[in-house]
């Protein structure tokens, strides 16, 4: 019997059905769609030390500032509805990627007020 776990070969395609396994593969976890654990693992609240960061970054954004929020240890869906909070507070639109919320323009002082106020341990990062 074949493996359960996602193989890639040598051109880089991965297994997306197999009739051993009961039909389509799961292409986050390589498990069948039946058993997909994709869920699971996003729903867990990452491990961090406690400090939330706010930081001010320009690099990848063609010269265009964004004020970055991480380290805050909430799950995917409390983290979204955290980063429409700030953006309403700031007055600006934004996104929440992988754990890290960013909000278009410079708004340091008004994000760490905000999470401030919100109860968390919060520190300017950056220059």
């Amino acid at each position: 019997m074949s493996t359960m776990k996602q193989q890639r070969n040598q051109s880089g395609s991965a297994l997306v059905y197999s009739t051993e396994a009961g039909g389509r593969m799961c292409p986050g976890c390589g498990e069948p769609v039946a058993q997909c654990r994709c869920k699971e693992l996003k729903a867990r609240v990452p491990a961090t030390d406690g400090i939330v960061r706010v930081s001010h970054e320009t690099k990848g954004r063609k010269g265009k500032g964004v004020t970055v929020v991480k380290g805050v240890a909430l799950d995917a869906a409390a983290l979204t509805a955290l980063g429409k909070q700030l953006k309403t507070a700031c007055g600006s639109g934004g996104t929440v990627k992988d754990g890290v919320i960013e909000i278009q323009g410079d708004h340091r002082e008004t994000v760490i007020a905000a999470l401030v106020k919100q109860g968390h341990t919060v520190k300017r990062a950056g220059g």
